[in-house]
């Protein structure tokens, strides 16, 4: 959330943790861009897990990239979308958007990660546990986006924290840990019961990922062992791309934890885009889901 958090001002530091998995694909000659996300490192709130936001960061980023002198890409350059967690949720919506947002982009294909594609879902996974910060993010971030004013919800210790998590990157993590939401709201309502009143519940499902059938093949990773973003999430946005008639591969693995399943998502995604870029076709398993 804070504008330190950045992914441009982290790796200008040395301390952007995602350039181990970056540097496999620039070994492989691939081109990378990272968005920071709208609000992130700038003016503004950051606008965490709003889903149209994020997708459109990572098209625009890749516009951008193409458009820099002395980099060899061009506008005809075939593009491959990757992301895992917040990632994944910005890469999943991305690769919906695609065909009304970016038409212009030549997206050949989509690795997705742990996607966050239930909100609600997750917010009650995450309440009161280790990450629960995760869930202050994504209120503090979607009522930016929406223009909620969120005093007349939260008592003196939930302003505190809004306030709080504002300026908090991952590495603050554990400065929530354990935190009940319902500890934070002015009613004693637990944060899952407030998202199905309005204007929230509306908010929320408003971010649901997919509804939109991908246009490219698309492979989904999730670790059944996952303890932030529930395994099921993941499956059910498969399986809901599955039932629109796109072609998806869903790959399940079993990595220690919500950061042990990034290493089998990367591992993955080096095969499944040299094969989309060689103009192969995805065989997908949504007869599996």
């Amino acid at each position: 959330m804070a504008d330190r958090c950045a992914p441009s001002r982290q790796f200008s530091e040395g301390i952007e943790y995602e350039g181990i998995g970056i540097e496999g694909l620039l070994l492989r000659g691939y081109a990378v861009a990272m968005p920071d996300y709208e609000g992130l490192g700038t003016a503004g709130i950051h606008t965490y897990m709003d889903r149209v936001s994020q997708g459109r960061a990572t098209l625009d980023v890749v516009r951008a990239a193409q458009r820099l002198s002395g980099t060899g890409l061009s506008s005809a350059s075939p593009v491959g979308l990757m992301g895992y967690s917040q990632g994944g949720g910005a890469a999943a919506s991305a690769v919906e958007l695609a065909p009304t947002y970016a038409p212009d982009l030549k997206v050949r294909g989509a690795v997705v990660g742990a996607v966050p594609a239930d909100l609600a879902t997750v917010a009650t996974n995450l309440d009161g546990g280790l990450f629960s910060a995760f869930a202050f993010f994504a209120l503090r971030g979607l009522a930016a986006s929406h223009d909620v004013d969120l005093t007349p919800y939260l008592n003196t210790a939930g302003r505190a924290a809004m306030d709080g998590v504002e300026q908090d990157c991952v590495f603050d993590l554990l400065d929530n840990a354990f935190v009940r939401s319902s500890t934070l709201s002015a009613d004693g309502r637990p944060m899952s019961e407030l998202m199905t009143r309005e204007p929230f519940a509306s908010i929320i499902e408003a971010q649901r990922i997919g509804t939109i059938r991908p246009r490219v093949p698309v492979l989904v990773t999730h670790s059944v062992l996952d303890d932030t973003i529930p395994y099921g999430v993941g499956r059910a946005m498969a399986r809901s791309w599955c039932a629109s008639g796109a072609n998806v591969r869903f790959s399940t693995n079993v990595a220690p934890l919500h950061v042990g399943g990034m290493a089998p998502h990367l591992a993955e995604a080096l095969p499944f885009f040299e094969a989309r870029f060689a103009g192969l076709p995805e065989l997908g398993n949504c007869w599996s889901l």
